[in-house]
């Protein structure tokens, strides 16, 4: 495709081998985009189509990202848009039903993939983006700014995103702009918590026996009944993306959260939701 939103610009997404990494690798390059993934999962990097440069590698290592840029430079020539996307959820495990043990371990699992995964991101891409005056887009969550989007440690994890997101945007101004998506719930394959025996649970999963069972959580999101598919986010991204259509935008954040800060998750009784 020629003449899309990002025609020319090289980007690398972090956990781009499954769920909305996946989709936004792959509408970037649908907007002309030459696109480099890590991910930790050699399989879901196995099924990304030709073009795209596959890198393995965990987000909780300095050398796996440092080694993920220099790798992307080195096909394409630069780096203009980072994806600080990868992420596990807890499964709204409340701090109730957990021993301090599982909360410790959990904690560190957590933290060290959604919050100490996009810092390093950031120190390894850094100077490449500063050099192109490019952009990063991180993947935030309805967590980011309400409560039931998660547990404790999901929801602590994705407000303390925000708050990188606007350190960052601070720091790297003028030369880097730093926005966000924050969004809702959608099938996909995100996993829990190996430390709480979650790694095999997927969110496509419970989606899939809710509506199996006539229940319409988690959760039910004023714009959709059900779940929606990664595609449907990715607009968001190329814009904040896109020099000609966000470059005087930094620092913002766009819920694309189906309307839950207006309506909250649920429905009330006797309201107006259909």
């Amino acid at each position: 495709m020629t003449g899309g939103w990002l025609e020319g610009e090289v980007a690398l997404v972090t956990g781009g081998g499954s769920g909305i990494g996946r989709a936004v690798a792959l509408r970037y390059l649908a907007e002309g985009a030459s696109v480099a993934v890590l991910d930790r999962d050699a399989e879901q990097l196995d099924g990304l189509p030709e073009g795209v440069l596959a890198v393995r590698g965990d987000v909780r290592s300095p050398d796996d990202l440092h080694h993920a840029v220099a790798a992307t430079v080195e096909r394409f020539g630069k780096l203009d848009v980072l994806v600080p996307n990868a992420g596990i959820w807890d499964y709204h495990r409340s701090v109730t039903r957990l021993t301090g043990k599982e909360l410790s371990e959990a904690f560190d699992e957590v933290f060290g993939i959604n919050v100490k995964g996009y810092v390093l991101a950031v120190e390894a891409a850094w100077r490449e983006l500063v050099a192109t005056r490019g952009s990063i887009v991180m993947t935030l969550s309805n967590a980011s700014f309400h409560t039931d989007g998660g547990g404790s440690l999901y929801t602590a994890s994705k407000h303390a995103c925000l708050g990188l997101l606007r350190q960052f945007a601070y720091e790297l101004a003028p030369r880097v702009r730093v926005n966000g998506v924050a969004t809702g719930g959608m099938r996909t394959r995100l996993r829990g918590p190996e430390s709480l025996g979650l790694q095999d649970r997927t969110l496509a999963a419970s989606f899939a026996r809710n509506e199996a069972s006539g229940d319409r959580q988690p959760p039910l999101i004023p714009l959709y009944d059900s779940g929606v598919e990664p595609e449907d986010f990715t607009g968001p991204y190329v814009l904040l993306a896109s020099r000609a259509n966000s470059g005087t935008v930094t620092g913002a954040v766009i819920p694309a959260d189906g309307g839950i800060a207006v309506r909250g998750f649920r429905t009330p009784a006797g309201g107006a939701g259909l």
